[in-house]
């Protein structure tokens, strides 16, 4: 009978550090890929906040501006394209992620443009409606930097926790967590911008 308490002793240690190490792995694995989620909810408020602040630019700028109807509308086809380009925060792929960050960049050009448009009008520079919703967006471009940022890094964690050994086994095995992808820099970014006076 000793003979047999041993080895099912032995049997039953080596069983319970498994199913620990897959519960650890599995669990910590829920955890980091829910902060990358609500992580990336973040980073959708954020721009949706920016596209909020939109309508009401447009509307003090065209106030001022009302024969640059080319631009404004060039603003509010962008702000309508970049609120149309979602992502389910369960399917992060490449293709997925660029194209959102094409319509973000859409959006962002525009409101370059339309920032560009206004420094014609220094009665519109110098109104606080527009002065607070300028300062607004700037600090709303900081948000959408900061969220993009802390996504990058709650990807990054999910992502090195699935990738090493012995999780990267645990997870053939069970075939649960799929890597996100993160936010990378718009093609040409790298290249500083001509400025000419």
């Amino acid at each position: 009978m000793k003979k047999l308490l041993i080895p099912l002793i032995i049997v039953v240690v080596i069983g319970f550090l498994i199913y620990n190490t897959a519960v650890g792995f599995y669990n910590t694995g829920v955890d980091l890929e829910q902060n990358a989620k609500t992580s990336w909810s973040n980073v959708e408020s954020a721009y949706q906040r920016r596209a909020d602040l939109i309508p009401n630019l447009v509307s003090t700028v065209k106030g001022y501006a009302a024969h640059e109807k080319e631009t404004l509308e060039g603003v509010i086809k962008a702000r309508a394209a970049a609120t149309q380009t979602t992502i389910d925060p369960t399917n992060i792929t490449p293709e997925k992620m660029a194209a959102f960050q094409k319509a973000q960049e859409g959006l962002s050009g525009a409101l370059s443009r339309l920032l560009v448009t206004v420094e014609k009008y220094p009665d519109l520079k110098a109104n606080q409606n527009f002065l607070e919703l300028q300062s607004q967006l700037e600090g709303t471009e900081n948000r959408i930097n900061v969220e993009r940022n802390r996504f990058n890094e709650t990807v990054s964690l999910f992502s090195k926790h699935i990738k090493k050994f012995p999780n990267n086994i645990l997870n053939n095995f069970i075939g649960n967590f799929k890597e996100m992808s993160r936010f990378e820099a718009a093609a040409g970014s790298d290249v500083a911008p001509k400025v000419e006076f």
